[in-house]
């Protein structure tokens, strides 16, 4: 293996010359850094990043945790986190929670051990924050993506949730739609909680009347088995006439219990939800969307997370974007006025 020994003997150079070079350092002359650099590729040397971090106190690398990589909400916020964090000369580690605290927990070791040097985060929920303190005591900064955590103040961007289903519940009243009905994520997520809120708020301007037993709570993943939503459905009366979802993967998991039931949409129910289908929605439009600023997410958040590594002062004040999200109106909602 090359070292930086050979590299100094070669160029005619000191060790501590070569180790400028390579992080950057001190005074050297441009002509005496070429020469350097020349030799290094001429002999193809991989510099030690576990040695250089130990001298520069970075590793260079940051971490992705998002809670499910199969949802094109995250997909695309990923992407925007890599070209950030690649445009300010960092490296990405990726995980997926899957909504689980203890996966998260699993990763949260991963990341101690690893010495990244900051964390880009969508929690699973409220009691992620135990696992947001060990991050905290551990001096690792981290930004917040999507969901807030109560008790822990830090940088975080979020979308316009409640905004975001209060639009898109009026929307369907426009529509002619009186029986509303929501399918969300679990209530210990923020993002949850607030697109209850927008919806009851919806309701409420409409003049319309807001029943809890129209709410149907579940994981903001896939749904392995719909027989409970399926039994929720059924004994709904009266029946809706329209649904909302909570994000687009329980948009998917809502219409496909329907086919089962030989329903169509918008035929027979119209469907609208929160976040879009990703980057190849726009092959066959259809589903009437609240669409979150996915990329910006993940390029505006490791953008803060850079900046606060660079500053390294708890003292500076904590960031909160909030991102509005647009109305797509597409082919998902059927206009019900003619038949009254």
């Amino acid at each position: 293996m090359v070292t930086i020994y050979d590299i100094a003997a070669k160029a005619g150079v000191s060790a501590m010359t070569v180790s400028r070079v390579i992080n950057n350092r001190g005074k050297i002359s441009e002509k005496t850094r070429t020469k350097v650099k020349r030799v290094m590729e001429e002999m193809n040397y991989v510099p030690n990043q576990t040695a250089r971090s130990l001298v520069l106190q970075q590793t260079k690398l940051l971490f992705l945790l998002i809670t499910d990589i199969t949802n094109p909400f995250y997909t695309t916020l990923a992407r925007g986190a890599e070209d950030a964090a690649k445009k300010h000369g960092y490296r990405l580690l990726f995980g997926n929670s899957d909504e689980s605290l203890e996966k998260e927990a699993d990763y949260i070791k991963t990341i101690l051990t690893t010495r990244v040097d900051g964390v880009l985060l969508a929690p699973a929920g409220d009691p992620s924050l135990p696992h947001l303190e060990s991050l905290r005591r551990h001096q690792v900064p981290f930004v917040l993506l999507d969901r807030e955590v109560p008790g822990m103040d830090c940088d975080i961007v979020l979308g316009d949730s409640k905004e975001g289903a209060r639009r898109l519940v009026e929307h369907l009243a426009e529509r002619g739609h009186r029986h509303i009905a929501m399918v969300n994520g679990s209530s210990s997520i923020s993002s949850a909680r607030l697109r209850l809120q927008g919806y009851k708020e919806g309701l409420k301007l409409n003049e319309l009347p807001f029943h809890g037993q129209y709410v149907f709570e579940t994981s903001f993943g896939q749904v392995s088995d719909l027989s409970d939503m399926t039994a929720w459905l059924e004994k709904l009366e009266p029946q809706p006439t329209a649904i909302l979802t909570g994000n687009n993967v329980l948009a998917v998991e809502v219409m496909r219990l329907l086919h089962a039931r030989g329903l169509s949409v918008p035929n027979d129910i119209s469907i609208v939800c929160f976040d879009d289908l990703g980057p190849y929605a726009d092959v066959d439009p259809f589903l009437t969307v609240a669409a979150q600023q996915a990329y910006q997410f993940g390029y505006m958040g490791m953008g803060m997370l850079i900046e606060r590594i660079s500053e390294r002062d708890a003292a500076s004040p904590w960031k909160k974007v909030v991102l509005p999200a647009e109305l797509l109106e597409r082919r998902s909602v059927k206009d019900i006025h003619e038949a009254k």
